[in-house]
């Protein structure tokens, strides 16, 4: 999901004419620090839901750099998309509301990909994400492109 909305963003920042301009960095959450939320215009946070709410490497990543960028990121753009069993709306209020505390704004309403996966079997099993949702995906990463590059 997270490469595909990668893709989109690129994608929308060359039909802008503006590729020299922008770059998508792909980052686990594990790996990214409160440096790079600081070097970075906006943001698509990508997560899987687990037990109702971010997952623990997602929510280990809020809490490694909430305090650190606190008030030195208002006003810059996000975006969310969740990966989910069933709902997705249990992670995507938790990151909204990280984000909302980070004073960034929502630059779409959160892409939630439910892969009905409710048996134990299919919990554990490797998902496949359907072409249809990875271009819900694409779309919402060209959309934060698309407004980080026109504003300027």
């Amino acid at each position: 999901m997270a490469e595909a909305a990668a893709r989109g963003a690129t994608r929308a920042a060359e039909e802008l004419e503006e590729a020299a301009n922008f770059a998508a960095t792909l980052r686990r959450a594990a790996d990214a620090m409160p440096d790079d939320v600081l070097a970075s215009d906006g943001y698509l946070f990508c997560a899987p839901e687990n037990l109702a709410s971010l997952s623990g490497e997602m929510k280990e990543f809020f809490d490694r750099c909430y305090y650190p960028v606190l008030d030195r990121i208002p006003g810059r753009a996000y975006a969310l998309a969740i990966s989910a069993g069933s709902d997705g709306e249990g992670a995507a209020r938790q990151a909204a509301r990280i984000c909302t505390g980070w004073r960034l704004r929502e630059a779409a309403p959160p892409v939630i990909v439910r892969l009905d996966a409710q048996t134990p079997q299919a919990i554990l099993a490797p998902k496949t994400v359907p072409a249809a949702e990875l271009a819900r995906c694409e779309e919402l990463g060209g959309l934060l492109a698309g407004l980080l590059l026109l504003q300027g």
